[in-house]
């Protein structure tokens, strides 16, 4: 059974590392397969479980940015915000990531397509892929 949504202060802490295990993850480093596509398909944060609405934000690598397909589901901006403040400092590879990030990119849109691999295709992780972009930046 999924939990309920929860407030970012109530998120579960990593054991490990200390910081918040988002909605969609099953540690701070592990992105949990299942929930990915929950999180498509229910149109739920990423990061907290609850519903979504407009603007999205989606965080990941500068290089996910640069090819518009993120890794990590979609999230409420002031989720992706806070988690990406307590996850300041942290120099391991988290959220899915497979390697640390230096910077992360936080992507606003009013859209996204989630796209499933194709067989043969090298990473076999889903990509949630940005629409009608409204804002990029970078953090950190």
């Amino acid at each position: 059974m999924d939990p309920d949504p929860r407030r970012f202060d109530e998120l579960s802490r990593d054991a490990e590392l200390g910081v918040p295990v988002p909605f969609a993850c099953v540690s701070a480093r592990e992105v949990d397969p299942r929930r990915v596509p929950q999180c498509a398909l229910s149109r739920v944060c990423g990061i907290c479980g609850a519903g979504l609405g407009r603007p999205l934000a989606f965080v990941g690598s500068p290089e996910e940015a640069a090819r518009n397909a993120f890794h990590f589901p979609p999230a409420h901006l002031a989720c992706a915000e806070a988690l990406l403040a307590a996850y300041d400092g942290v120099e391991a590879a988290v959220l899915g990531q497979q390697k640390p990030l230096g910077s992360w990119a936080v992507v606003t849109t009013a859209g996204f397509e989630f796209v499933r691999p194709s067989r043969g295709q090298v990473d076999a992780r889903p990509t949630f892929q940005p629409n009608s972009l409204l804002e990029e930046r970078r953090v950190r």
